[in-house]
Parts: C-alpha cells; sequence; structure tokens
C-alpha cells in the first residue's frame, strides 16, 4: 500500500488527471476531502502511482502495491471525513489482501529525496492506532548509532542511503517537525519500527 496526496486544486481535478492516459499516472482510489471513496483502477491491476523508487530490497513498486490518492494540497491538515473513508478502505484492502500494518507506507519512503507526500501533516499515528499502520511505541531516546540507525532503516524497508537524506525521510514519516543531526529520539523510532516491521 502507497498512500500519496494529490496537491491539486481540488479532488475533481485530480481525477481528471489520474483518468487521463496521455498523462501516464493512475492510482487504484482517490478519496475526497468529503471522504468520497472513488475506484479507479482494480486492485488485481497495476497503477502507475509510484515511479521510480524501491522498498524492502525491490523496485517496481507499481506492479506490487496499491495506491491511494488523498485529495490534499500538502499544506493543509487532512480533512476528517477523508480520513475515516481511508481507514474504512484500508481496513478492507488489507484484509483482503493478507498486508501487515507495516505493508503501508507513504510515497516518500519508497522514494526518497524525489517525493514528500502525504507529507507531514497526515497522522500516521492515527493509523497505526486502528492497526492499519505502524508507529513507533518508544518512551525514551537511546545512543545514538549510525550504523545501528541504517541497519534498522533496512530492516524496515528503506532503500540505503547517506545518512542526511536517510534521516530527512526517516523524520518525515515519525518526526516531521524535528530539526538538526541524528539523535536518541531517532534512533529509538527507527529501531522500535524495525522490531515491528519483524513481527
Amino acid at each position: 500500500m502507497v498512500i500519496h496526496y494529490t496537491a491539486m486544486a481540488d479532488c475533481d481535478a485530480a481525477e481528471q488527471v489520474l483518468c487521463d492516459p496521455a498523462r501516464e499516472v493512475s492510482a487504484h482510489y482517490l478519496i475526497s476531502a468529503e471522504g468520497r471513496v472513488i475506484p479507479l483502477v482494480d486492485e488485481d491491476m497495476r497503477a502507475w502511482h509510484a515511479g521510480t523508487g524501491e522498498w524492502r530490497g525491490t523496485g517496481d513498486v507499481n506492479s506490487r502495491s496499491i495506491g491511494i490518492e488523498l485529495d490534499n494540497d500538502g499544506l493543509s491538515p487532512f480533512a476528517a471525513p477523508l480520513m475515516d473513508a481511508l481507514e474504512h478502505l484500508l481496513a478492507g484492502i488489507l484484509a483482503r489482501w493478507a498486508i501487515p500494518p507495516a505493508g503501508v507506507i507513504a510515497h516518500s519512503d519508497m522514494a526518497p529525496g524525489r517525493k514528500i507526500d502525504p507529507g507531514p501533516r497526515f497522522d500516521w499515528q492515527r493509523l497505526a492506532g486502528q492497526g492499519l499502520s505502524i508507529w513507533p511505541g518508544s518512551t525514551a531516546p537511546v545512543a545514538v548509532d549510525d550504523a545501528k540507525f541504517h541497519a534498522d532503516l533496512s530492516r524496515i524497508g528503506y532503500p540505503g542511503m547517506e545518512t542526511g537524506l536517510a534521516l530527512e525521510t526517516f523524520r518525515l514519516r515519525v518526526r516531521p517537525w524535528a530539526r538538526g543531526p541524528l539523535d536518541g529520539w531517532d534512533c529509538a523510532f527507527a529501531a522500535d519500527l524495525a522490531a515491528r516491521s519483524s513481527d
């Protein structure tokens, strides 16, 4: 599962783009800010939503994922009806395809440095509370260990990358407002999610 935002004027504009063969971009579902779920591509068919990138050591994410586009500009909070509809949709998809919560990722997770959606305003913790994603449960920082941080990111599924990009990408998912060098919270959260990804 890959979560995106549309970054377009409105849901209708996004639907037009996602349904235009000339644009060579698509998704399995589009969810409006009002909570309307618009099926665009059958779940067992390939949609062109992910582009270049990799997750858990494998590229061609389009061929092995379901893409959901959310009607959001990337700067605003995600509307409550949209989040309600997303939770309902995800619950069904995860059950149908036996996808674990760790299999629900951001577009930014599999395309670090190239994509930032669904961005810092997206509520991953809310999804995790419903068993629809993972979220760190760490309550204290640990010693900073760059090598272990990278090893934990690899266990989670992130592609190999230099420390600056790795930190920026990981924080976008779990600590979007954090700044500065790698710290004990980053290391604690990465270790926690690595363990949860292995469950």
